[in-house]
Formats: C-alpha cells, sequence, structure tokens
C-alpha cells in the first residue's frame, strides 16, 4: 500500500503521465540536431604542401583589408602570417629581397568553373550544367571537378589565385551546390577541398532558366514562372525541414531522405550560402523579397550588372555583388552596365568584388579591379590601391565564409602570399613567386617550380605560362 501511495504521489507530481503502456519506451532516441544523417559525406583532405620558414622583404604590401605598408615585411611559418610589418625578425626564416616589388594576398575568385569545364574545353569534359530539370538542388559541383584541368595552373601562375569557388552552370533555378578549393594539384576533388568552407546554394535568375526550360515547352518559360517554381520547391524544403528538426530534436521514426531537400534544408538552417547568378536590379530586389519569405540570406548576387542601381537596398540587407569590370551586352538582361558598377557598390558601402566566370579570365583578375579602379576615378571617385585589393581577396572571402582562414595578411591566417614583380595593377606585372599554406607553389625564375597536371605530362606546352 505504501508502494503505490508513492507511485500514485509520482503520477501526481508529473501531472497524471505517470502511466505506461507495453509499447512505452519504444520511441527512437533523438539524435540530436543536425545528426540524423552525415553532412560532409566526401570531407576534405587536403594536406598543405612543405614549406619553409620566409621573410619577405623590402617591398610594399598591400594585406587585403585596406592596409599598406611601404618597405614593408611579411613573416610566415609552419603554413601561417606570423607577422606583417618593418623591421622584424627573421630568426630562422629564408629572407627574400623583393626591393621594387609589391605582396598581397592570394586572389580568391568567388565565381568559377575550372574542372568542371576544363580544358581542352570538349562535350566530353562538359560537366558543368545538370540541365534536365529546373531544380537541381541535388547535384554537387564537386563531383564533376577533374582534378587535372591545366587551368588550375594557368590561374595560379599566370593569375596569383590560390583559392576558388566552383560554380555549378547557370541554366537551372536552382543548379546544385558550390565548392571551395585551394588551388593545389591533388589526386582527387578531396586533396583540394578548402578544408570547413561552407557549401554554396548555386541560384539563377531570368534568362537562362526560362530559355533552357521554355525551349523544352515546360516551366518556367517566363520571370513569373522562375519565382513561382522557386516559391513552390522553398515551400517544400521548409516542410522537410520542420520534420528532420522534428525527428532530431525528438525523436522517433526518421523521415525519408530526400538529397535534393537536404541541400535548401542546409540553407534555410544558415549553413549553405547562397550564390545568385542575377543580372537585373529588379529581379534581386525580388529574389530579396523572397528570401525574407522563407527565412534565408542571399549571400551574393554574381554578374549583378545592375547592382549599382539598387546598391542601398544591398546594403541594408546585407547581400555581396561579384561582379565583371566591363562585361555587358551580350544578353539583354546585360544590357544595362557601367563601367563604374563596381566603384558605386563600394562607395555606397554595399559589399562588392571582382569575379571571373572565365578560365582565361581568372589569369588576369588583379587588371579587372585596375579597370574597375580607373573607371571609379574617373567618375570622380577616390580609390587607393590598397582598397581595391579588398575586391580581390577579402571580399570574396567574407561571402564565402573563409575570411576567418585567408583573405588578408594577419598573423595567423594561412600564408596564401604572392609575391609580384612589379606594381600588380599594372599590365607589365605578373606573380614571381606564389605560395598556399606557407608553401611554395610556383617561381616564374625556377622551371621546376611551374606546377603541371598529370595530364599535361609529355604534351605539347607542358606548363606553359604567360
Amino acid at each position: 500500500m505504501l508502494g503505490a501511495a508513492a507511485l500514485l504521489a509520482g503520477c501526481a507530481a508529473n501531472g497524471g503521465t505517470g502511466a505506461r503502456t507495453a509499447s512505452a519506451g519504444s520511441k527512437a532516441p533523438a539524435p540530436g540536431l543536425n545528426k540524423g544523417y552525415s553532412h560532409d559525406p566526401f570531407p576534405s583532405t587536403y594536406r598543405a604542401y612543405p614549406g619553409r620558414p620566409t621573410l619577405i622583404t623590402n617591398v610594399t604590401v598591400l594585406d587585403g583589408e585596406g592596409g599598406r605598408i611601404d618597405n614593408g615585411q611579411v613573416l610566415f611559418r609552419d603554413g601561417k602570417i606570423v607577422a606583417v610589418g618593418q623591421a622584424l625578425d627573421a630568426g630562422d626564416a629564408d629572407v627574400i629581397d623583393g626591393q621594387g616589388k609589391w605582396v598581397t594576398p592570394g586572389i580568391i575568385d568567388i565565381h568559377s568553373h575550372l574542372g568542371d569545364y576544363p580544358s581542352p574545353a570538349v562535350d566530353a569534359h562538359s560537366d558543368g550544367n545538370e540541365a534536365t530539370a529546373p531544380i537541381t538542388a541535388e547535384v554537387w559541383a564537386e563531383h564533376s571537378v577533374w582534378p587535372q584541368d591545366p587551368g588550375f595552373a594557368r590561374a595560379l601562375a599566370n593569375g596569383g589565385v590560390t583559392t576558388l569557388q566552383i560554380l555549378p552552370g547557370s541554366a537551372n533555378l536552382m543548379g546544385g551546390r558550390s565548392v571551395t578549393l585551394k588551388n593545389v594539384y591533388a589526386r582527387t576533388m578531396q586533396g583540394m577541398k578548402f578544408p570547413g568552407a561552407p557549401y554554396g546554394l548555386k541560384m539563377a535568375c531570368g534568362e537562362n532558366p526560362k530559355r533552357v526550360y521554355g525551349g523544352k515547352g515546360r516551366a518556367p518559360s517566363t520571370r513569373m514562372g522562375n519565382v513561382a517554381v522557386n516559391r513552390a520547391t522553398w515551400a517544400k524544403a521548409a516542410d522537410y525541414r520542420r520534420k528532420w528538426d522534428k525527428y532530431e530534436n525528438d525523436g522517433g521514426d526518421a523521415p525519408t531522405r530526400d538529397i535534393q531537400m537536404d541541400t535548401l534544408r542546409g540553407v534555410l538552417s544558415g549553413e549553405i550560402l547562397v550564390h545568385n547568378h542575377c543580372y537585373r536590379a529588379d529581379e534581386m530586389a525580388i529574389v530579396m523579397d523572397m528570401a525574407k519569405e522563407f527565412g534565408y540570406q542571399v549571400s551574393t548576387f554574381h554578374h549583378a550588372v545592375e547592382s549599382y542601381k539598387i546598391a542601398d537596398l544591398l546594403k541594408a540587407n546585407g547581400v555581396c555583388s561579384a561582379v565583371w569590370a566591363d562585361w555587358y551586352g551580350f544578353k539583354m538582361e546585360s544590357y544595362d552596365a557601367v563601367t563604374e558598377n563596381l566603384a558605386i557598390l563600394d562607395k555606397e558601402g554595399a559589399c562588392a568584388m571582382i569575379h571571373s566566370d572565365d578560365a582565361n579570365g581568372i589569369q588576369r583578375l588583379n587588371q579587372e579591379v585596375a579597370k574597375a579602379m580607373a573607371a571609379g576615378r574617373r567618375a570622380g571617385m577616390t580609390i587607393t590601391p590598397e582598397h581595391a585589393w579588398t575586391w580581390l581577396s577579402y571580399n570574396p572571402a567574407k561571402a564565402m565564409g573563409i575570411a576567418e582562414q585567408t583573405g588578408s595578411l594577419k598573423p595567423g591566417k594561412m600564408a596564401d602570399v604572392v609575391l609580384w614583380n612589379g606594381d600588380p595593377f599594372s599590365v607589365y606585372t605578373r606573380p614571381e613567386r606564389v605560395w598556399i599554406d606557407g608553401a611554395l607553389m610556383y617561381d616564374m625564375n625556377n622551371p621546376k617550380m611551374r606546377p603541371v597536371s598529370d595530364f599535361e605530362l609529355g604534351q605539347p606546352g607542358e606548363g606553359d605560362v604567360k
């Protein structure tokens, strides 16, 4: 009787919920948020190449965050920046006298298709657009990356590019996941994969999706169709997210996996960044409203030739623009461009940067910024070289979620460093040496230090740089 009384008292204390059935306790325990399935099934295996402690001295330093040091020095060891300044103690470091030369962080290209559209550009290599449905968020660009693409070496040696984001193409409204790579040769894509970099989702506005799918007699065939298909997909993704969040928090039976929805759930959870191909100002404004409706954030509009029209909206919404210096007019939505686009965005306080979208353009991004800087100056804007370099390294690093690791010459960051043989905004200047994580990956004065992919070995032009 005493035992029964104690049991009843316990039930009362728990609101009368103490009764148990034969099936009680069969519910699967909650695995924990984001633990219902692997979010990183293809993990990075990147390991930095071996390097030596190095002090570069007597150089003009642009630190990537708007700072400049004349007659400066950069010291790095164990793959990290140690110090930037003057009169640094070299200790056991190799000393490079860079008299008359410049040092910058490595260039970061936020929009590349290297590896997915490699050289030679033949149909057998065309792996960047899964143009079979307007929504293909389930595909991942990394699964098309060919690590032997000769374009990686050209971007490194001719362009000083040390990090790049590989995106699917723009045929689809949701083209799939992007991947961020360190620009080193490796046997596998995973050997190039930037450790810890967030994934991106490539989306596209405007002419491309409506042309591709309208031409097949299916939706979307108009801009209103683009938005409608997107919204229907986000609504489905929101429901998918609710089911998985509930299971991971409360337990029970796991929902059925949907690889496409996994990516969109990652966006809605803030785990995956949205990179949106979009040209027209009005469409960018609509996309930002759609993002508010479904609770996600657009990281960056790419190409964005009309961003200058809505710089205030972009700033207010915390959305970056990745633009060209002067590409325009190749289709109607790219018609209303101005060469001052990048400079206007920057002047108005919006996040802006250069990008390539091209296997040749990636080799001259420093010259593209020189053109954008010159256009801004002609329009009366004061733009210093040290500030313009933020458009090449720090701003893209922020937009890609890797600014804590790279993008500027700050102590503790990856030693991704370029020694230029002159002013990097001159057409006569090229990279003299390039380090990635403190390892010397290219030396223009040493033919043995020219990166060559396996595909190129024994071929005419092997390791050619210009």
